[in-house]
C-alpha cells in the first residue's frame, strides 16, 4: 500500500522537545510486546497483492518502512511537511536544487559555500544549461541585483565551511519571498538543534547526514525536508537517479539522531571552551567561531542560532607550522569530515577547497596555515590539553 503523507508540520506548541523527538519522533502508545527498538527492513522488494494498482514498496524508491521512520523523525524535527533520505549529502544537494530548476533557470548561490557544491554548480549545471552567478554575502545588495527574470532559486550556506561565517537568513528570505524565488539552505553546520532555517523563511533544507545527525563517523547520507510537494519532486528524481539510503544505513543513522540533542550540547560546549582558549594563544593568529564577540557575524548568529556548533577555524603561520601541529595531536585525529563524537582536524586547503588556488582560498579567509578543528564531545580540558601541547612545539 501507499505509504501515509507526513502531514502537516505542527504549530510549535504541539510538537514535542527536540530531544523528545530525535529519540521517538512523535511519541506514540506501543501495543504490548512491540520492540523498543525498531528492527531494520533489510529487504529489498516486498510482495505486492494480486492485482493491486497502489505504489510499489521497493527500497530503491526510498519508501522502505526503515527509510520512512527516519524521514518522519526528521522531517518533525525541522519543522517540515515531508523529508527524504538519500545516499549522500552531495545527493541531497544535486537532486533538491533538481527539484526546483530546469534548462534555462537561473540559480543565484553564497560564495561562501562547501567547494564539492561549487564545483557541482560549476561543472553539471552548466552543462545541464542551468546559470549560476554567486553573490558576496558581505555585499547584501548583491542578492537583488543578480536577479534575472529566470531566477528560480537562491542558495546559501550557513555557518559556512570553514570559516563560520553566519548569513543574514532574514534579509534572504525577505527577498525570496518577495521574488516568488525558492530560498534552499544547507544548515549541516549547526543541525537541526542550533538552526531550522524553515523557521526563518526558507523553503527547502538539505543537511549532509554524514555529520551531526549520525554523529558517529560511520554512515554516508544526505537529507532533503521541505514542502511535500518539492520533497514529491526530489523522491521522482531519486527513483531515476538512484541514490537510495539503505536500509541498515537508516537503522544506523536513527539510533545516531536519539543523541543528537545531547551530543550537540557538549559539541557546543567543546566548541566554545576550544574557541576562546585558541583565541588567546600567543602562536594562533585569527580564530573563527561565531560564539566569540570579535566574529564578523557574532551578532547575527546570536540571533539566528540557537547556540554555536562544535566547529571552529584556527589561522596558523603557514602551512608548515599547521603541519607541525597535526603530527604532535592524540586526542585530535587528522581526517576529512566532520561532526562525530570523535574530534577531528583538517587543513581545507587539502581536502574541500583544494580545488581553488592559494590566493583564490585567501580571497575566502583561508590562507594556507588555516586548520578546521571539528570539536567531538570528549572532555573540554583534554582538548585543549593537545592542542596546547602541539601548539607549543611551535
Amino acid at each position: 500500500m501507499k505509504p501515509p503523507p507526513l502531514g502537516d508540520p505542527p504549530p510549535p506548541a504541539s510538537r514535542p522537545g527536540l530531544s523528545t523527538v530525535s529519540v521517538h519522533g512523535r511519541p506514540t502508545t506501543k501495543p504490548d510486546w512491540s520492540p523498543v527498538v525498531a528492527p531494520v527492513v533489510q529487504s529489498s522488494t516486498f510482495v505486492n497483492p494480486v492485482g493491486g494498482e497502489e505504489e510499489v514498496l521497493y527500497t530503491r524508491y526510498g519508501n522502505n518502512p526503515t527509510q520512512l521512520d527516519l524521514a518522519r523523525k526528521y522531517a518533525l524535527l525541522e519543522g517540515a511537511e515531508d523529508a527524504v533520505f538519500l545516499g549522500s549529502g552531495m545527493a541531497a544537494t544535486a537532486l533538491a536544487h533538481l527539484a526546483i530548476l530546469r534548462p534555462g533557470d537561473h540559480l543565484i548561490a553564497s560564495k561562501w559555500i562547501y567547494g564539492g557544491t561549487q564545483k557541482l554548480f560549476d561543472e553539471e549545471f552548466a552543462r545541464l544549461g542551468i546559470a549560476v552567478s554567486y553573490a558576496d554575502p558581505a555585499q547584501p545588495r548583491q542578492w537583488r541585483r543578480l536577479l534575472r527574470k529566470t531566477t528560480r532559486g537562491i542558495f546559501i550556506e550557513t555557518p559556512t565551511n570553514p570559516v563560520m561565517r553566519v548569513l543574514d537568513l532574514g534579509l534572504v528570505a525577505k527577498l525570496a519571498k518577495e521574488t516568488g524565488v525558492a530560498l534552499i539552505v544547507d544548515a549541516t553546520f549547526a543541525s537541526p538543534i542550533n538552526l531550522r532555517p524553515l523557521e526563518h523563511g526558507a523553503d527547502v533544507v538539505i543537511t549532509s547526514a554524514t555529520k551531526y545527525l549520525n554523529g558517529h563517523s560511520d554512515v554516508i547520507a544526505g537529507a532533503v525536508a521541505g514542502s511535500a510537494s518539492v520533497v514529491e519532486e526530489v523522491i521522482r528524481l531519486l527513483r531515476l537517479y538512484g541514490p537510495a539510503l539503505d536500509p541498515h544505513a537508516a537503522w544506523l543513522l536513527n539510533r545516531g539522531l536519539k543523541t543528537l540533542a545531547i551530543r550537540m550540547e557538549r559539541h557546543n560546549t567543546n566548541g566554545m571552551t576550544v574557541a576562546r582558549w585558541a583565541d588567546a594563544h600567543p602562536r594562533v593568529q585569527a580564530v573563527h567561531y561565531p560564539g566569540l564577540p570579535g566574529h564578523p557575524d557574532h551578532a547575527i548568529a546570536k540571533d539566528l542560532l540557537d547556540d554555536f556548533g562544535g566547529m571552529v577555524g584556527i589561522q596558523l603561520d603557514g602551512p608548515e607550522a599547521a603541519e607541525k601541529v597535526l603530527r604532535r595531536l592524540k586526542v585530535f585525529m587528522h581526517a576529512p569530515s566532520l561532526a562525530g563524537v570523535e574530534s577531528l582536524v583538517s587543513e581545507p586547503r587539502l581536502t574541500s577547497h583544494r580545488h581553488l588556488t592559494a590566493a583564490e582560498r585567501a580571497d575566502q579567509g583561508i590562507p594556507d596555515g588555516f586548520i578546521r578543528v571539528s570539536c567531538g564531545i570528549e572532555d573540554p580540558d583534554d582538548l585543549v590539553a593537545d592542542l596546547d601541547q602541539a601548539l607549543n612545539a611551535l
